[in-house]
């Protein structure tokens, strides 16, 4: 199959979206899919086995990391050269757009992905007046598309209840040899927790934005003098963050990869992750993968992971004091935390990238046989009536 990608970020930006694309262009090579991505120029010209189209943008005001391409682009040349199967829009804000028109003029089928919550992103940040009309938008998109992705059963019921039509499941695997227990060194912790390695070690990893709340666990520490807490990340929350938490024993280790991230997760004791409008949450994974137990809100797709009581503790979303009740719990009964802990590694264990990604090559292949089956019945059609004439 020939896969042509449309993604509205990509390196060197560092998100949920991106390692997600780098772990399906892993898959593809594996698996000798041929693919080709259309994305913001300033990345790399291949991953893996695909070509990557670097095409000019400019940056997202609200968001300066993102850089909006215009749909207006030509990728004629490309696409001809390539001929696609099936076109695959990420996250369509602009460029996706350009990603379905182009599977309308070649006649091809269209998948798009669901990965932000715009909408209540743009709420979060003081800007409720967007949420309506940028749900009329994103399911003007989407449903243009063969098929819609989500990422979790709760991103799902949302969508289908603002009537997205065609929508599947796309769940999210992690890298369960990488993200593990035993990567936990006193080392890492000596770091984290600056020196003071007897102390209880809370942990957050993501992306430093406002919609994020990172804020919110400044009243956990307030609560807990005895814990400590380190920052795994960057964004354009940062310095407000530093003045947030100046004064308390904070450590921002900006962002981390590979064997470093992993061993940061396995030397903390407890994963708050305080953000109420995630569609999934990778990092979820991953803290769970590493043994950790993890504290988040009620809401959004983390339910699909966190089971509250068993690898964790679910928040009403919109109480600092339950978020800070349910950390404390955890830190003052270390045991319960371990065993959630242990559990949420057990629960992960099966979720695989390669079992997630050799889904959607199905989903993939599914989409351009029923399209192939579509375009054939006309000419069924005309055959019948002509043969009874």
């Amino acid at each position: 199959m020939r896969i042509a990608i449309f993604t509205e970020t990509f390196l060197p930006k560092t998100d949920g979206i991106v390692n997600t694309l780098c772990h399906l262009f892993d898959h593809l090579a594996a698996r000798a899919q041929d693919s080709i991505l259309f994305a913001p120029d300033g990345g790399p010209l291949r991953y893996a086995n695909t070509a990557v189209v670097g095409l000019p943008g400019i940056p997202f005001p609200l968001y300066p990391e993102l850089k909006l391409v215009p749909p207006l682009v030509d990728v004629s040349r490309h696409l001809h050269r390539f001929k696609p199967d099936l076109i695959h829009v990420v996250n369509p804000v602009s460029l996706g757009l350009l990603g379905l028109r182009q599977a309308r003029r070649l006649g091809i089928p269209a998948i798009a992905s669901y990965h932000t919550d715009v909408p209540g992103f743009a709420a979060r940040w003081g800007l409720g007046w967007c949420y309506e009309p940028l749900v009329r938008y994103f399911r003007w998109v989407h449903n243009q598309a063969d098929l819609t992705l989500c990422p979790s059963h709760a991103t799902l019921r949302t969508l289908a209840s603002q009537g997205y039509e065609r929508l599947r499941v796309w769940s999210r695997g992690v890298d369960e040899q990488r993200f593990h227990p035993r990567h936990r060194s006193l080392a890492w912790r000596h770091r984290l927790c600056e020196g003071q390695v007897d102390k209880p070690l809370l942990l957050y990893v993501g992306r430093l934005s406002p919609e994020k709340r990172i804020d919110w666990i400044q009243a956990v520490l307030q609560r807990l003098p005895e814990a400590r807490l380190a920052i795994v990340g960057d964004g354009p929350a940062r310095p407000h963050l530093h003045r947030v938490f100046a004064g308390l024993p904070v450590h921002f280790t900006g962002y981390l990869h590979g064997h470093d991230l992993a061993c940061a997760y396995a030397a903390a004791d407890v994963f708050v992750f305080p953000a109420a409008n995630e569609t999934l949450g990778n990092v979820v994974l991953e803290a769970m993968a590493s043994g950790l137990p993890v504290v988040a809100p009620k809401a959004g797709g983390v339910q699909d992971h966190v089971d509250g009581g068993v690898t964790g503790l679910l928040f009403a979303p919109e109480s600092i004091n339950d978020l800070v009740a349910a950390v404390s719990y955890l830190v003052r009964d270390p045991n319960m935390a371990r065993r959630m802990g242990e559990r949420g590694r057990q629960v992960v264990e099966n979720r695989s990238w390669k079992q997630i990604l050799d889904g959607l090559l199905d989903d993939y292949a599914a989409v351009v046989q029923r399209r192939a089956r579509l375009a054939t019945r006309p000419a069924r059609r005309l055959i019948c009536g002509a043969m009874k004439r």
